[in-house]
């Protein structure tokens, strides 16, 4: 063994699971990683997995990395766990699963709003965040587990995130990060705690305090490998298990978007961008910014609900050619789809996309809209589309994120699966105007919790100084004057006013729906 000290991370996202193992320079020494394929939807807009099917990944991953080095594995310093966010498991006394996991992309929801107080009522009427807080309300798990499946709530002993229930396999309690309590919940995001009995989140998402986890810092110790862990995963017992935060919380701090002045997108099945702000501030009233990695910090974003998942349901819906070409390999048939993305100029010749193709917090009522088909616009016109419509949105979500918190994001990194192509890279440097970067590793998620895990274990003294030390910026994409002039028309001339002109057609085809049901 060398001097180098290392720690694992876990980064359980939407399409894969994935040990990781860093050492205390951001190298990524080791990693297995293994796609999930076992999601269920028993009906439509359902999407549910077992819990213990991650674990098991989990457990075997590990398992693999140790038969490969155990050496270096059995010389790691500690474990860390992110994981993607909202997504629900409830348990029993015993802490066994009572039913499968139900993930954030689900949209099932209740029927009807449960009855909340009046004074909540009239106060939500008031900031204008009515209609919102009555979606979130019918899309709270808890409330449809009380409406559908009243023998499970019967029995529901704890109401967990998934991390949650993730860490307890790993520590033997119920225990998670700040930075990863995030969701429906009624979270407190401002002081990082539960809120109260009589907060106004507490009547939108109406739980009892019996049935939440217990909270803790990020970057803390928050136990020791249990025995039965030991076992399943092949580490040493009494291995530390450092708190972390949320996929996107940690993806953040593995770009090194540290303050205002950087940005973090990230180009995953949500695409979204994210800073990282000491002053607490709401884009719009009662929608938080996310609680980060960096204790006592926030993460404001903006979420585009579906991003980069678009890209893969292009790809099932449209690539059959390249698919057949790529012998039915899908990275491969994204990457000859790409090859043909230079050949469509800036702007798609006119063609547009607006990607709300799912449940968007601030915008409930969207769908996706297309404009501008010609008989020149073909299938790779259309995948162009999707790319620059996404990159619209974060542009739209950048400056409504500046204007509120008065800084300027100078940099921006870019993550998750769509920053592996720099074709894309580029066209989003383009489309945002502004320099755009990628560091060291795809793993940004992974690296972000190892800085976390490093911290807890005392190698760091804070995220600022973990991150000055692991993160190091490798290529970067800087605007084409061209490009970014073409952009710039499109934005403010047609892309920006395209969702006021159709809104009012959403609600009434929201409308239309709900009379044909």
């Amino acid at each position: 063994m060398d001097n180098k000290t290392y720690f694992m991370s876990v980064d359980c996202g939407t399409q894969s699971v994935r040990i990781l193992v860093f050492d205390s320079t951001g190298n990524l020494e080791m990693k297995v990683k293994y796609m999930i394929t076992e999601y269920k939807s028993i009906e439509p807009g359902w999407k549910e997995i077992h819990p213990d099917i991650l674990w098991h990944k989990i457990c075997e991953g590990i398992q693999k990395l140790k038969s490969e080095n155990e050496d270096l594995i059995d010389h790691i310093k500690g474990i860390t766990l992110s994981c993607q966010r909202d997504s629900i498991v409830v348990v029993d006394k015993e802490g066994k699963p009572l039913r499968d996991c139900i993930i954030w992309a689900d949209t099932r929801k209740t029927e009807q709003v449960r009855p909340m107080a009046l004074w909540a009522r009239i106060a939500l009427f008031l900031v204008k965040f009515k209609r919102i807080a009555e979606t979130f309300n019918k899309e709270f798990r808890a409330n449809w587990l009380r409406e559908n499946e009243p023998e499970i709530w019967e029995k529901t002993s704890k109401y967990l995130l998934l991390s949650t229930y993730l860490n307890s396999k790993l520590v033997g309690k119920f225990l998670d990060s700040t930075a990863s309590t995030i969701g429906h919940l009624p979270f407190d995001y401002k002081r990082f705690k539960w809120t109260g009995k009589n907060d106004i989140k507490r009547q939108i998402l109406q739980i009892e305090d019996k049935y939440l986890y217990d909270l803790i810092e990020p970057c803390k110790i928050m136990g020791y490998l249990s025995q039965e862990a030991s076992i399943e995963t092949g580490l040493r017992e009494g291995l530390p298990v450092a708190s972390a935060g949320s996929d996107k919380g940690c993806e953040t701090i593995g770009v090194g978007c540290n303050n205002l002045d950087k940005g973090s997108i990230s180009l995953g099945s949500q695409a979204t961008i994210q800073t990282t702000s000491h002053r607490y501030f709401e884009l719009v009233p009662l929608f938080p910014p996310f609680p980060s990695v960096k204790y006592g910090w926030y993460n404001p974003e903006i979420t585009i609900s579906r991003g980069y998942w678009m890209i893969k349901w292009f790809e099932e819906e449209f690539a059959h050619e390249e698919l057949a070409e790529a012998n039915g390999d899908s990275d491969l048939a994204i990457g000859i789809l790409e090859k043909k993305l230079e050949t469509i100029p800036a702007g798609c010749e006119g063609l547009i996309l607006q990607p709300y193709w799912g449940q968007e917090l601030l915008r409930p009522e969207a769908r996706g809209s297309i404009i501008g088909f010609s008989d020149v616009h073909g299938k790779v016109h259309f995948y162009r589309a999707i790319i620059e419509g996404i990159g619209f949105a974060l542009r739209e979500g950048i400056e409504k994120l500046e204007k509120k918190s008065g800084v300027r994001m100078e940099k921006i990194a870019l993550s998750g699966g769509g920053s592996q192509s720099d074709v894309i890279c580029q066209i989003t440097a383009n489309l945002i105007n502004r320099e755009v970067f990628k560091v060291q590793t795809y793993e940004t998620t992974g690296l972000g919790a190892a800085i976390a895990g490093f911290i807890a274990v005392g190698e760091y003294r804070d995220v600022d100084e973990g991150v000055q030390n692991m993160v190091h910026v490798r290529k970067v994409f800087k605007p084409e004057k061209e490009a970014v002039k073409t952009y710039d028309i499109i934005y403010h001339r047609v892309y920006s006013r395209i969702y006021r002109r159709v809104k009012v057609l959403f609600e009434e085809m929201a409308k239309i729906d709900q009379d044909m049901i």
